[in-house]
């Protein structure tokens, strides 16, 4: 296991030549070489507990590391404003920025692995304090690096941005939201394709109230596939979803 460790953290650094690791007090419950790297470039040096309460559920391996699902559940923990999820030694580490601004905290969806990694929800409630959670996951890799399987269909910018939803009701209200969009999601690390992502998304409510800002990076899968819960509170019959991606691309939906 020490020997294999040292073996990704070199894969690590490879494509990360000029990273210098900084200097971290925090024990690291999953024994990262790249744990200390993170808490500086991705949670800037701010406070850190590691919180079991921070829930992170994958397969232990990865058959399919152009989509490996992943779920992230949060309980028992007040004032959470910023849900960042990130995998160690990804290439690319930073996966996405969940806002649950007027949802539970909770987002269930699929991403791409390059190897076997560390896979992490760093939750910040209001007092600045970052909670995470994570776990290992094995993979046999490339998954960052491999063109998209939509790139193999000629019209697939005829779908671009489209979207589809499925929506569960409990007592004649909203409780759980699952919505898929067409994009191929580019890394930008396969020869030949440069990146091309969803950048923003945000829902909001039928008053025009935002309900959730979500920041997606290029390690999201391929025509992307997310599930929400709603919180009790939130009575809309109609959801609106707007976002865009980094070609200045725009979706407009209403979810009903």
């Amino acid at each position: 296991m020490i020997r294999l460790r040292q073996l990704m953290f070199a894969v690590f650094f490879l494509f990360h030549p000029l990273t210098l690791l900084a200097v971290d007090t925090l024990v690291d419950p999953l024994d990262s070489p790249a744990w200390a790297v993170m808490h500086e470039r991705i949670l800037g040096n701010e406070p850190v507990v590691f919180d079991d309460r921070v829930t992170v559920m994958t397969p232990e391996f990865a058959e399919d590391p152009m989509n490996v699902p992943v779920s992230v559940t949060v309980n028992r923990l007040e004032g959470v404003q910023s849900i960042v999820i990130f995998a160690d030694l990804n290439p690319i580490q930073k996966v996405m920025e969940f806002k649950p601004v007027h949802l539970k905290p909770y987002i269930a969806f699929r991403f791409k692995v390059e190897q076997s990694t560390p896979v992490r929800a760093a939750v910040k409630t209001s007092d600045g304090v970052w909670h995470v959670g994570g776990r290992w996951i094995d993979a046999a890799g490339g998954g960052c690096t491999a063109p998209g399987a939509g790139r193999l269909v000629d019209n697939w910018h005829e779908t671009l941005m489209n979207v589809t939803t499925r929506i569960w009701h409990d007592s004649g209200h909203l409780q759980r939201l699952r919505l898929r969009i067409m994009h191929p999601m580019d890394t930008g690390l396969a020869p030949g394709i440069p990146e091309f992502y969803i950048e923003q998304l945000n829902l909001r409510d039928d008053s025009g109230q935002t309900m959730a800002d979500i920041q997606l990076f290029q390690p999201v899968s391929e025509n992307p596939v997310f599930t929400f819960e709603i919180s009790d509170e939130i009575k809309s019959k109609v959801i609106t979803l707007a976002g865009t991606d980094n070609n200045g691309n725009r979706l407009d939906a209403v979810i009903r």
